[in-house]
């Protein structure tokens, strides 16, 4: 049995605590939040204990592993004390606000041996797994164009993702951060990123809507849309177009044509969050027992998640020009203030 907790009880952390409830060989041991209601809310009903705080948390010796669902900017402190603890840390998207804190957290595990990872939920998407089995035996051929959507109306006026000194940016970091990490998951490295911001409703200080261009190393083409304001009411939001083929994943099933005019096949039961988030807390405890992991964002496909996005904003502020990935690394700030202005 792997022990997790999970530090800060919000809306994500509650799906993190279904997800535990309902799979084998796991358990949820211990809840921190700074708001002890909070924390007392989630933990009730599955037997955990209660903290005020990470370090108390991390302290108690209940603990195997460390899920962290609290607000981006306090990313760095809260991994960095769970992995001098020597905490194994699955942290939630997006991993740090920048470069420079995604590497230092990264070093510091890197360090001590202690494995850490990005949640990245649709990594564990059954149909998603499906497509990309699908693309890597050449039922499509060779892939060579992404498109990825994720847009719906939220108001965001309220709410700490729009605050951009706590979530780092806007729509982009948000929802972006998932759209490039399944570009990555189905074509490796991204090289270059360019971005514009599109139609604005909201009265916020951040962008509620983007559309971004990705070019990966190996040729294909990526091209993302997400929005807060804006909801594209589509059965499928990823497509996958190779030279023999493609492949639509889809929120209730999903599908493949063959060849590129030919009839569509129906495959997969489509998206559910809570088992998409048990299949990663099971791939997560894997790897904490050292055991082989199947599908998890550790070493670059966590700073690239980081990069990538500082180049989508690089790109906004220079007016949609081509950023190279590799020219951000340093960046100390995923948004830069012009974009805020």
């Amino acid at each position: 049995m792997v022990r997790f907790g999970i530090v800060g009880a919000g809306a994500i952390a509650k799906a993190y605590a279904e997800a535990l409830e309902q799979a084998e060989g796991v358990c949820l041991a211990a809840v921190a939040d700074t708001v002890p209601d909070a924390a007392s809310s989630l933990a009730d009903g599955h037997g955990a204990a209660t903290f005020a705080s990470h370090r108390e948390l991390a302290l108690s010796g209940l603990c195997d592993a460390v899920i962290v669902s609290t607000p981006p900017a306090t990313h760095e402190a809260v991994v960095l004390d769970l992995i001098e603890a020597g905490l194994p840390v699955l942290c939630e998207k997006p991993f740090a606000i920048n470069g420079v804190s995604a590497r230092r957290m990264a070093s510091a595990a890197g360090e001590k041996g202690i494995l850490i990872s990005m949640a990245s939920k649709f990594r564990y998407v059954d149909d998603v797994q499906i497509a990309r089995e699908k693309v890597a035996a050449g039922e499509i051929g060779e892939l060579k164009l992404i498109e990825n959507v994720f847009t719906g109306v939220v108001d965001m006026s309220d709410r700490w993702n729009a605050q951009p000194e706590i979530s780092g940016g806007g729509v982009l970091v948000d929802n972006g951060t998932h759209c490039v990490d399944i570009v990555r998951f189905f074509t490796g490295g991204i090289v270059a990123a360019s971005a514009m911001v599109g139609p604005s409703l909201q009265d916020i200080s951040v962008e509620d809507h983007v559309f971004m261009s990705l070019r990966t190393a190996n040729g294909a083409l990526a091209q993302i849309e997400t929005s807060w304001s804006f909801h594209k009411d589509s059965s499928d939001y990823l497509a996958l177009y190779g030279d023999e083929g493609v492949i639509e994943v889809g929120w209730k099933s999903s599908r493949i044509r063959r060849p590129l005019t030919g009839q569509w096949e129906t495959f997969g039961t489509g998206y559910g969050k809570v088992p998409a988030f048990s299949n990663q807390v099971l791939d997560f405890a894997a790897g904490v027992r050292g055991e082989p992991t199947k599908s998890l964002a550790t070493g670059r496909d966590i700073l690239a998640s980081v990069d990538v996005i500082s180049a989508g904003y690089t790109s906004i502020a220079e007016g949609g020009r081509w950023v190279d990935v590799d020219g951000v690394a340093t960046i100390d700030r995923v948004m830069p203030k012009s974009v805020v202005s």
